[in-house]
């Protein structure tokens, strides 16, 4: 892992400097704009059981849909298709540091992009006047949920990257697998009236996989440790597929 810091170094300079990168930023603070907005509207006018912090986390999924793929197609499909990534991979440079550094620049950033939308908080706040408003829990777990999800979702985005040299088919394959790992994985339970004989073993597996019921236990404060296994494992895994795949389709070249 001796040149790791220096592809990273490397991989920030290109996503700063990539057109994909700001379109990505403009597009999620201008969603999480108007979602803020609207949820306040929505609670001046009509007085919900939970706070504006929890119903804004809730919505997490809708900018992941569209920012995972922004941030992770190009990544390997990009220098697969320049024919950089075999060049890459002649130096002393290992398949791991380079899928790790990628992967850690886009982490990055993901984290950097969310934790500028906690000035709404901030600024909801500020103008509330009134300690009612605003409680630091929500907050805390709601973020510290879309940074460990963000570990798999950019996971997801790598390998996507890392099984094609197309950055269409790339972002299209990474939308697929978040879109899936959040949307299916949360109706998965809906299946046990397929298969009744299973439904109690359907309805597990979907309590350990389902995104929407992390996400609302980590805004309210509560703090399941099978969430925590269960992303940073499969992150885990899939940056391991994806440095196979680096390794079996360029190394190999």
């Amino acid at each position: 892992m001796r040149h790791y810091f220096t592809l990273l170094r490397n991989e920030i300079w290109r996503l700063l400097i990539s057109p994909g990168t700001y379109i990505a930023a403009f597009l999620f603070l201008l969603v999480m704009g108007f979602m803020f907005q609207w949820l306040l509207q929505l609670y001046t006018s009509d007085p919900q059981d939970e706070t504006p912090s929890s119903l804004f986390f809730r919505l997490f999924f809708v900018p992941v849909f569209f920012m995972v793929p922004l941030l992770t197609m190009r990544s390997i499909a990009d220098e697969r298709s320049s024919g950089t990534i075999e060049t890459l991979l002649t130096t002393p440079v290992t398949a791991t540091e380079v899928v790790l550094s990628k992967f850690s620049a886009s982490y990055l950033y993901y984290c950097t992009l969310w934790f500028i939308t906690s000035s709404f908080h901030i600024i909801f706040f500020t103008f509330a006047q009134s300690d009612t408003f605003i409680d630091p829990y929500p907050l805390i777990g709601g973020y510290s949920y879309i940074f460990l999800s963000g570990s798999l979702f950019l996971a997801l985005g790598i390998f996507a990257s890392s099984i094609t040299r197309s950055q269409l088919v790339a972002g299209i394959l990474g939308f697929t697998l978040v879109f899936g790992f959040i949307v299916v994985g949360s109706n998965v339970e809906d299946l046990s009236v397929l298969a009744a004989g299973q439904a109690h073993w359907i309805r597990q597996f979907s309590d350990h996989v389902d995104a929407l019921q992390h996400m609302g236990d980590f805004s309210t404060g509560i703090i399941d440790t099978r969430a925590i296994v269960l992303y940073l494992s499969c992150a885990a895994t899939f940056l391991f597929l994806s440095i196979l795949m680096v390794e079996y389709r360029d190394g190999a070249s």
